[in-house]
C-alpha cells in the first residue's frame, strides 16, 4: 500500500500501566491503546483523503477490517495484537469518522462506502484477502463480497444481518441514540459519563480508547465527536429509500466461505434471521459468543479472536 505520509507508532508512555495514564489527566490519551509496530498512514479513496493503519507483517495474508457506524481504525487492536504474528491487517476510518475527510454531501450510504474499499482493496494490489466488518461496516462487506467475490478467501461479518438496520430493538437503539446525539460536551468527564450511559458493557480501557478516538477538544476546552455527527445521524433517521442496500439478495448469492459471528445478548442480530442465512447458503457459518452484546469485538475479544483465528486457519488452507 503506498501511502501519501506514513508513521510508526511507538506507546509515547513506555509501557506505563493504564490506571497511571489515565490518572494523570482527565483527558484520554491518544496513544496510549497502541500497539508496537503499530503503522499509520493516509491514502486518497474515492476523492476523500483516509487515515489508514496497518499491523504485521507486510507480506503476510492481508485482513482488511472495517468498523461500525461510530466505530473508527483502533477498534482493531485487540484484534491485531492476537493475530499480527501470522496476518498483515489493515483497517481505515471510514468517510466522516476519526481522520480521514467527510465528503461532500454528508453521504453516509453503502455505495460510498463501498467504492472506498474498492479503492483502498486495489491499492493492497494483493490477489486476494479476509474481509471482516462489524455493524455498518458488515454491511459494506456483504456488498463488496457479492461484487467481488475472486478478490476474497473469506468474509467475517460481526452482528449484522439482512433487516438488522431496519426494525427491531436495535434498530430502534441507534435511531434514539442518534436523535439524542449530543453535539458536543463540556468536558471530558462529560463526555466520559456519555459513552459508560450508552456502552455500559465495554471495560474500561475499551472506554477511554473510544473517547480519544472519536473525540477532540477545541481550543475553547469543548469536546467535539472526531465525526460528522449531524450528516450521520440525518442519514440513519430520515434515510433514502433508494440507497439503502437490501441485504436478502446479496447473502443469498453469496458465493464465498463466510462466517457470522454474532453476539447472545444482542439486540440488533436476530438468531431466526442468521439462521435462515446459514440454512438457506451452504457457504455461510455463524457461531452466537455467549454473553456478547452487539460489540462481540469489545466484550469477548478473547473469543472473538479465537473465531476469527479458526476461520482464517480453514480458509487459508483451502486456498493453498
Amino acid at each position: 500500500m503506498r501511502y501519501l505520509a506514513r508513521t510508526d507508532c511507538a506507546n509515547r508512555y513506555g509501557g506505563a500501566d493504564w490506571d497511571h495514564v489515565i490518572a494523570m489527566s482527565h483527558a484520554p490519551s491518544f496513544d496510549a491503546g497502541r500497539l508496537p509496530g503499530e503503522r499509520e498512514g493516509y491514502l486518497t479513496a474515492n476523492g476523500l483523503r483516509l487515515r489508514v493503519r496497518e499491523w504485521g507483517p507486510p507480506d503476510a495474508v492481508p485482513i482488511v477490517l472495517l468498523h461500525g457506524l461510530r466505530g473508527y481504525s483502533g477498534t482493531w487492536r485487540r484484534l491485531a495484537s492476537a493475530l499480527s504474528s501470522d496476518f498483515r491487517l489493515i483497517a481505515y476510518d471510514q468517510r466522516g469518522r476519526g481522520e480521514s475527510a467527510w465528503g461532500p454531501g454528508c453521504n453516509s450510504y453503502t455505495g460510498a462506502y463501498l467504492c472506498e474499499l474498492e479503492a483502498v482493496v486495489d491499492s493492497l494490489a494483493v490477489p486476494r484477502l479476509v474481509l471482516v466488518g462489524h455493524s455498518m461496516g458488515g454491511t459494506t462487506s456483504y456488498v463488496y463480497a457479492a461484487k467481488h467475490p475472486q478478490r476474497l478467501l473469506g468474509l467475517i461479518i460481526e452482528d449484522i444481518a439482512p433487516g438488522s438496520s431496519a426494525a427491531g430493538a436495535g434498530a430502534s437503539r441507534i435511531l434514539r441514540e442518534m436523535a439524542s446525539l449530543p453535539l458536543s460536551f463540556k468536558s471530558w468527564d462529560e463526555a466520559r459519563a456519555y459513552w459508560r450511559k450508552a456502552r455500559p458493557s465495554v471495560g474500561e480501557k475499551a472506554l477511554e480508547e473510544r473517547l480519544a478516538e472519536s473525540l477532540r477538544e477545541d481550543a475553547d476546552g469543548t469536546i467535539q465527536w472526531r465525526y460528522d455527527a449531524a450528516g450521520i445521524s440525518r442519514t440513519r433517521i430520515a434515510p433514502d429509500p433508494a440507497r439503502v442496500v437490501d441485504l436478502w439478495p446479496v447473502v443469498e448469492n453469496l458465493s464465498v466461505p463466510t462466517l457470522v459471528i454474532r453476539g447472545e445478548r444482542t439486540d440488533f442480530c436476530a438468531a431466526d434471521t442468521v439462521a435462515r442465512m446459514v440454512s438457506g447458503n451452504p457457504h455461510i457459518d455463524a457461531v452466537t459468543v455467549a454473553g456478547a452484546t452487539h460489540y462481540v469485538h469489545d466484550d469477548a475479544p478473547e473469543i472473538f479472536a479465537e473465531h476469527v483465528s479458526g476461520f482464517l486457519a480453514r480458509v487459508v488452507t483451502a486456498a493453498n
